[in-house]
């Protein structure tokens, strides 16, 4: 038995049984590790050293968490609800909902493109417009599982495509490693070989809206601290101030590259200027650190995870054994190494970790098969976002989570990690499995 196949499984089947994901990470990771030979001390070693390499990262969420509360208690997220508000008119007029859902969703869509390349900040914008605009998906009966899925295409799609931002590093990462496993390609190759499965991206998005969750959906409204305090207080003066500290924790944060940093840098702006009270600061950024905290746990629990499927061999193990299983067809090859890019990244949750794993076997194999360079590339780059999108572990899917979920009204499995597998993991199978036949 391969012991990366029953974690994942163990894990994947736990979370749709709405065992919590931190309990389900761990439970996978012991039987993975149990059965990958690592014995209970050994799993547990493993899994311990795991944990440390996750505590940056869920600091860094925590913080953020807190910065965007105490952003959102100035009342600069308010500024755009009133304004959606008054799209939507005191009748309910059809038109203008309709109207709303569509600015909503383009408004969730653009963020979260310019979030990986054009302003580079990841998830880090979520805690700060999602909650806010709860409100207004509420007046206008959004489903919450469009907007994840929204969210979740726009966290993806554009690393995998465009080679600016975090999609930079994605692609230097296919190319280094394709390299360094015997086959050199130019980064220009990458953005063409993974335009079709980007597309299939697309597709899945288009489902989404216009099919999947196209229907109203009720939830009820939820006050929280922010909103409580923004109803007491709001002023031009702490939205400039607002809008200041937003810009220092992006200066911070790209300058030197550290979320928590960024994120203190914000507080801080927000403390000297007075634009949140000092009384009732403390609720305010606990608030915000619970709102993060899930996110946090679950990234922890997922570093430790990743460790100990690593520990046990059994990656290259499953990459050697569907090398074997291929014979001579390219169609049956190509299918196989994108399940298997799937069943690596859905327990790792990460993307960029998932290419060193494959590269080393899968492109030696896309040689010895005779697919061409950009089909290798195909192959590769599909390989290794497959799972981004559905995984429990994935910032991907976390992040949403963390900004649709603060009224405790959104499931993360069932309605983050459930509906972005179905409309993007098999169309970008589909679609990669296209490129790499025809390119």
């Amino acid at each position: 038995m391969n012991a990366v196949l029953i974690a994942v499984t163990v894990m994947l089947v736990l979370s749709l049984v709405r065992v919590n994901v931190v309990m389900a990470l761990i439970i996978g990771a012991l039987t993975g590790g149990l059965i990958g030979g690592l014995g209970l001390e050994g799993t547990i070693a493993a899994f311990s050293d795991g944990i440390a390499g996750g505590a940056n990262i869920a600091l860094s969420y925590a913080l953020l968490g807190g910065f965007a509360v105490a952003i959102s208690s100035t009342g600069i997220a308010n500024l755009l609800v009133e304004w959606v508000l008054k799209i939507v008119g005191k009748e309910g007029d059809s038109r203008k909902k309709a109207l709303s859902k569509a600015l909503i969703v383009l408004l969730v869509l653009l963020m979260a493109c310019f979030s990986q390349n054009l302003i580079p900040i990841h998830i880090a914008f979520i805690p700060i417009l999602i909650p806010p605009l709860l409100r207004v998906m509420n007046e206008l009966e959004i489903d919450r599982r469009l907007i994840a899925s929204v969210l979740t295409f726009g966290l993806t799609a554009p690393y995998i495509l465009l080679p600016v931002g975090f999609g930079y590093m994605f692609q230097e990462i296919i190319a280094d490693n394709m390299a360094s496993s015997g086959l050199e390609v130019s980064m220009s190759e990458i953005p063409t070989a993974m335009l079709l499965p980007t597309l299939g991206l697309v597709v899945g998005l288009l489902v989404a809206i216009f099919f999947s969750y196209r229907k109203p959906r009720q939830y009820k409204q939820h006050t929280s601290v922010a909103a409580k305090q923004n109803e007491e207080s709001y002023s031009i003066r702490k939205i400039v101030f607002a809008v200041v500290a937003i810009v220092a924790a992006l200066y911070v944060q790209l300058a030197w590259d550290s979320m928590i940093f960024g994120a203190l840098a914000g507080i801080f702006v927000l403390y000297i200027t007075r634009a949140i009270s000092w009384k009732q600061s403390d609720d305010l950024l606990n608030e915000g650190m619970r709102m993060m905290a899930f996110i946090g746990f679950v990234m922890i629990s997922a570093a430790g995870f990743a460790t100990v499927i690593r520990e046990t061999g059994h990656v290259q193990t499953l990459v050697e054994h569907t090398s074997a299983l291929v014979g001579g067809s390219q169609a049956l090859a190509a299918m196989l190494m994108l399940i298997v890019g799937l069943l690596v990244t859905m327990g790792i949750g990460s993307s960029f970790a998932t290419i060193p794993i494959i590269a080393a076997i899968f492109v030696p194999l896309a040689v010895e098969l005779g697919f061409s360079p950009l089909a290798t590339i195909a192959i590769i780059g599909t390989a290794g976002a497959l799972g981004d999108a559905g995984s429990p572990a994935s910032d991907s899917t976390l992040g949403p989570t963390a900004g649709l979920n603060t009224d405790n009204q959104h499931n993360h499995i069932w309605d983050t990690c459930v509906p972005t597998f179905l409309h993007f993991n098999i169309p970008l199978i589909i679609f990669g499995w296209l490129a790499a036949i025809i390119l």
